[in-house]
């Protein structure tokens, strides 16, 4: 029997760590998980073990080599951004890989703002919200003012993907995937990096930028297979859409954040939609994507455990609950009674934070009006990106996608709107070898990946 052609995929997330091998028709052939190892840097903050993710590399890439019912023909990497790995002209790292949720110092934080214009400035130009240590350049601003002695010694600072990416090919590169995405580094205006960098010599740290989709050789020798660049997994999660659908669509993706992804707004930001948590990524192929994105997942998480605990019920009782249309109505009807806005605008926490719970007859009304809240929240937050683009379709994937009453309260917000539920599974994994498709897989772009569940609109009920 003739080995399988496949494509090796290394999803590195803050917890999860996955090695997936597809074959031609994106089909999961193979499939192991690897542990995660914390550690912790010079401060005592918690960050991951980097050599212990080296060796995660090497190991599992070893694993997969030495079965030879698969014929491998590419790798690639998709990780979490907003993280540095800082190589020396060896490629030894010089530093720990610092926790992106790492407190910056304020004076630090002051004297940068204060010296390149102030935070609207900044933050507008490079898409980025002020986000500490969660805008990547700020972390290599800070090496460079607090560790002066490895700055110097620094040949490059790699984003993770291309860190790892690295391993495999020692081809050092950076992707706009990573680069473009809140790092307070790029200047969507002027598509190149912000002055601020190159004022500072950052740039000169920073490896050379390459697309999305581009290869290299493999360094281990004796292996034809090609290496991908690496990919930022909220940008690579967004190619399987990208590639199936031509036509202008907007991308809800939910979990802990919901985010919404607009491949078809590239106006700029402006101080008010960075104000609303608005921000712009950058997809494989370097075009600007305008998100938005509320706590939403974690709020539900929160509140599920207060209307649980209230009416003294168990948690799952609200997996599978069915939408109830009556209820949403007469819900609607309560609020307008009450004054409360039919048109919702952005907030950070939904509605349902400060609601009494014992003006509840049930659980049930009490989680409609706990989803309705959010859903609300949701139309105010996917507007802001949608704007005066032409999209007619929305997807929504991950947690909430399973959630009937989110789905249809999001179809009638969105009467004008196609929305629909989409499943498809490991999509930030799939993306990344469809980004590299071209250097390995003979067959066409698979167009059946993504399940679609239509959700109609109720034009009986309106906001």
């Amino acid at each position: 029997m003739s080995a399988v052609p496949v494509v090796v995929i290394f999803d590195v997330g803050k917890t999860n760590k996955k090695i997936f091998l597809f074959d031609e028709n994106y089909k999961i052939v193979f499939e192991r998980s690897a542990r995660f190892i914390e550690t912790f840097d010079e401060d005592g903050d918690p960050c991951e073990n980097l050599e212990s993710l080296r060796l995660s590399v090497y190991d599992s890439l070893r694993e997969v080599l030495r079965r030879k019912e698969f014929e491998i023909r590419a790798i690639n990497f998709s990780t979490y951004g907003a993280s540095f790995v800082y190589i020396d002209e060896y490629g030894k790292p010089l530093a720990p890989l610092y926790n992106y949720l790492k407190a910056y110092p304020e004076d630090l934080k002051k004297e940068f703002y204060k010296k390149y214009g102030g935070e609207n400035v900044i933050s507008a130009a490079t898409a980025s919200p002020v986000l500490d240590s969660l805008n990547s350049g700020m972390q290599l601003y800070r090496l460079k003012k607090e560790q002066p002695a490895i700055f110097k010694k620094l040949k490059y600072a790699l984003h993770l993907p291309q860190y790892l990416s690295y391993l495999v090919s020692g081809a050092e590169y950076s992707d706009l995937t990573s680069i473009g995405c809140h790092t307070q580094l790029w200047d969507f205006t002027k598509n190149d990096y912000h002055d601020w960098v190159k004022k500072e010599g950052l740039d000169k740290k920073l490896a050379p930028i390459v697309d999305g989709d581009e290869v290299f050789p493999s360094e281990f020798p004796g292996n034809q297979y090609k290496v991908g660049v690496g990919l930022h997994d909220s940008s690579a999660a967004l190619i399987p859409y990208l590639i199936n659908f031509h036509e202008p669509f907007a991308l809800i993706s939910t979990g802990t954040w919901c985010i919404t992804l607009n491949p078809f707004n590239s106006s700029p930001l402006q101080p008010e939609e960075l104000e609303q948590d608005c921000l712009s990524y950058m997809q494989y192929k370097g075009k600007p994507v305008k998100a938005s994105r509320i706590f939403a997942g974690y709020e539900h998480e929160q509140q599920l455990k207060r209307i649980s605990s209230h009416f003294n019920q168990g948690p799952g009782r609200y997996r599978n609950m069915k939408y109830d249309a009556g209820i949403i109505y007469n819900l609607l009807r309560e609020m307008e009674n009450r004054g409360e806005p039919a048109v919702p605008v952005w907030s950070k926490d939904s509605a349902f934070v400060t609601r009494d719970l014992s003006s509840f007859s049930s659980d049930k009304i009490a989680y409609h009006q706990f989803i309705l809240d959010i859903a609300r929240q949701q139309l105010a937050s996917t507007k802001l990106v949608i704007g005066d683009s032409k999209v007619k379709r929305i997807f929504v994937d991950g947690g909430f996608s399973k959630n009937a009453i989110y789905m249809n309260l999001l179809a009638m917000m969105f009467p004008e709107m196609e929305v629909f539920a989409a499943s498809m599974a490991q999509a930030t994994a799939i993306g990344t070898a469809l980004a590299i498709h071209k250097c390995w897989n003979t067959k066409p772009m698979p167009n059946d990946i993504i399940e679609l569940k239509y959700y109609a609109s109720n034009n009986d009920l309106a906001l």
